[in-house]
């Protein structure tokens, strides 16, 4: 027989957390598959079992009546083979299914619920690869695992027992030359997993220089990098094919192995065996039912090596499988975290906040308040940390140090649902997904009704170019919202704003991709949504935040000027530099 498949104690490990977070749900339909394949695999010891009456009574004695009964009975094993093999390889199917898209599914959630920080790490190739390629690789480690238990172990022992019963002899000369495979079994299964982790690793990388290819098409194109491209994803591709084929070589050498000791114990058998019937100490249809058991432990001893090579892939992605349900987020609320509690627009407090990105602070001890119900404008220059403190305050970001209260209670403190559900934000990046306008504006709301949504894309600008469109509402958006300009995509950002009615709005450059004329109109919508609300503003065309009633001037992490437009610009100093350096830039336009 095969040797057993030399396992890691990590991977082991591996295999029983597999077992119990997704397979055990499903083991009593894994019952009745490993009765089914026990009841199959039995059916090849019964039929080199039926030879020997075949051969004796049939062929050397004559005896026709035989003919019936031993037919009769070889038909019935193949008739119940085919039945339990259908049915287990339908349930083994499901079980497998159903597992790898629950693996899917808990993957994806569970990576939503990371930080940032790990999706900076990981580029969304990589991640893909492991939500997908991982999950299917290992989908059918159990199946794998219970045909070769339930079906070829159970097929071997009949074969070795009725191999056993015709002649000890014979058997101990089919497998006397198994122990040599004992120690290439071994250097085989762990360079299988060394190949199978190289060749997950490639395959991730794959995956990233597509997904960095098809989302920067445009680029490639206006600046002629296909060949470049092109070249490097072959380099990929190429180091994949050459993984494959020897992870590939290394699976197929024990079945090989496996083939050539079978060979040695044929030929020993065919010798001891001719010898014995020679002789007259065994009838002809002894030899044939000792050598047509030995024949059909061929193929199942022959699986059985695979299944080693298979498991060591298997192990190899579950490894990364279980990386990332290992990887806990950084930012989480207290357990028994209250929720935010808001009866209306919060004031926000921002005190000796630090924060640093690969050893660069960003913020330096800033201190803001935003007051209750009004806008709070951030400027300064590039870099200066005014998307950081919106990053903070979602806590998409976590300081080092300092204290975020929001209606006097510590963001710190709540739960980050209810945190990120007081705020609405519109960015100058307006991220659409592959879904129609409608379900971009309602983001999985069922709660909206229509003329309420129809208030919203009327307000936000968006009604001006929807109602021109065939479908309306109902247009994709396309990948990226790549059907929709800048503009449009912005305008259908704002709406999402407009529908949520939090609290608290924040405003990064929200209006930076419009035209004069919709700059203008979308202003005004903004300035109606803000109205009420604590809302915060990220703007570097000063003239945009004229009408702010309060400015907090930001450069090099910290609050350097706080007032409104005109005591600024009668204050002198940065703000007053940015604002005459933008009006001298408009003029020479």
């Amino acid at each position: 027989m095969a040797s057993p498949p030399v396992l890691s104690e990590t991977a082991r490990a591996l295999l029983g957390r597999l077992w119990r977070d997704y397979v055990r749900r499903h083991r009593v339909a894994l019952a009745v598959a490993g009765v089914l394949m026990l009841i199959e695999g039995s059916t090849l010891g019964l039929l080199s079992w039926m030879l020997q009456p075949m051969f004796d009574r049939v062929f050397v004695e004559g005896d026709g009546s035989a003919v019936w009964w031993v037919g009769g009975g070889i038909l019935g094993l193949f008739v119940i083979r085919a039945v339990t093999g259908v049915a287990q390889r339908i349930i083994l199917t499901r079980v497998a299914q159903l597992t790898s898209t629950r693996m899917q599914t808990d993957m994806l959630g569970h990576l939503m619920t990371l930080d940032p920080g790990y999706f900076q790490a990981n580029a969304p190739g990589v991640l893909i690869e492991k939500v997908q390629g991982d999950t299917m690789a290992v989908q059918n480690v159990w199946q794998l695992l219970i045909q070769g238990l339930g079906r070829d172990v159970v097929a071997l022992v009949s074969l070795s027992v009725v191999a056993l019963t015709i002649d000890a002899g014979w058997t101990l000369a089919a497998v006397i030359a198994v122990p040599l495979l004992i120690l290439p079994s071994v250097v085989l299964q762990k360079y299988v997993r060394k190949k199978s982790r190289s060749m997950r690793r490639t395959s991730m990388l794959r995956a990233t220089r597509l997904d960095e290819i098809f989302h920067g098409i445009a680029a490639v194109k206006l600046n002629g990098m296909e060949d470049y491209q092109l070249g490097r994803f072959r380099g990929v591709v190429d180091r994949i094919v050459h993984e494959q084929i020897r992870t590939q070589a290394g699976k197929a050498t024990l079945p090989g192995l496996i083939d050539i000791v079978t060979g040695l114990g044929f030929c020993g058998v065919l010798v001891l065996g001719g010898q014995d019937i020679l002789s007259g100490d065994k009838t002809v249809g002894e030899f044939m039912s000792f050598f047509t058991a030995m024949a059909l432990a061929f193929q199942p001893l022959r699986r059985l090596g695979g299944t080693a090579g298979v498991l060591q892939v298997a192990a190899a992605s579950l490894e990364n499988v279980y990386d990332v349900f290992d990887t806990r987020p950084a930012i989480a609320a207290p357990d028994g975290a209250p929720a935010l509690a808001l009866d209306g627009p919060p004031e926000i407090v921002l005190s000796d906040l630090y924060l640093a990105y690969d050893g660069r602070a960003v913020l330096d001890g800033l201190n803001l308040t935003a007051r209750a119900g009004q806008t709070t404008a951030l400027v300064g220059p590039s870099g200066a940390g005014k998307t950081t403190v919106f990053a903070v305050l979602t806590r998409l970001a976590e300081p080092l140090a300092g204290r975020v209260e929001i209606g006097g209670q510590d963001a710190h403190g709540v739960t980050l649902a209810s945190l990120r559900a007081a705020f609405s934000v519109v960015s100058q990046d307006a991220l659409l997904f592959d879904e129609t306008i409608r379900e971009n504006i309602l983001l999985g709301r069922t709660d909206i009704p229509e003329d309420r949504l129809r208030a919203a894309i009327v307000a936000a600008r968006v009604a001006d170019f929807t109602d021109t469109l065939p479908n309306g509402l109902d247009t994709l958006a396309g990948p990226r919202g790549s059907n929709l300009s800048g503009g449009q995509r912005q305008r259908v950002a704002i709406a999402r704003a407009i529908l949520r009615d939090t609290p608290i709005l924040l405003l990064d450059e929200a209006t930076s991709a419009l035209d004069a004329q919709s700059e203008k109109l979308v202003q005004e919508a903004l300035a109606e949504l803000s109205r009420g609300r604590t809302t915060l503003v990220i703007a570097h065309r000063l003239s945009t935040v004229r009408d702010a009633d309060h400015i907090a001037v930001l450069d090099a992490g910290r609050v350097v000027q706080e007032g409104t437009h005109d005591a600024l610009l009668e204050s002198g100093g940065i703000y007053a530099d940015l604002y005459r350096l933008q009006i001298d830039q408009a003029r020479s336009a």
